[in-house]
């Protein structure tokens, strides 16, 4: 079997806030941009890798959703325990520095795991966790 990721979906709240975030402090390219009325998707991913990608979504945007579902979803999100993505680079401490500098909220600096990982982890602004892992 030859079978690879070619999305993944995060929640967002704020699609300009969001945009911004993967587009200008992580220096993800823009592939989609689908608006529905007032519902807006994105699709971004790493430069020089096409065949990745994460689709920013509005989690609300499902017809089989409960009102008690979306209420859970809008409360997970404002936690931040409900979108969660690893990404990974060679400059963990530059890509820190980069990401901190533009405002996102940090969750844990750059650190040693005691699993053998060096790592550090944002929130984006939707509440989404996003741990960095060192590639070694």
């Amino acid at each position: 079997m030859d079978i690879t990721i070619h999305e993944t979906f995060l929640p967002h709240n704020d699609a300009a806030a969001s945009l911004a975030f993967y587009r200008d402090i992580l220096g993800f390219e823009v592939r989609n941009d689908v608006s529905f009325g007032e519902l807006r998707w994105i699709t971004v991913g790493p430069e020089g890798q096409p065949g990745t990608s994460i689709v920013l979504h509005p989690p609300a945007a499902n017809p089989d959703l409960t009102d008690d579902e979306r209420r859970t979803i809008a409360e997970m999100m404002d936690k931040g325990t409900y979108g969660v993505v690893n990404l990974a680079t060679a400059d963990l401490d530059g890509t820190f520095d980069r990401v901190q500098a533009g405002g996102a909220e940090v969750v844990q600096e750059p650190i040693e795991q005691p699993y053998g990982r060096r790592d550090c982890a944002f929130r984006d602004p939707s509440g989404n966790l996003i741990r960095v892992n060192e590639l070694r």
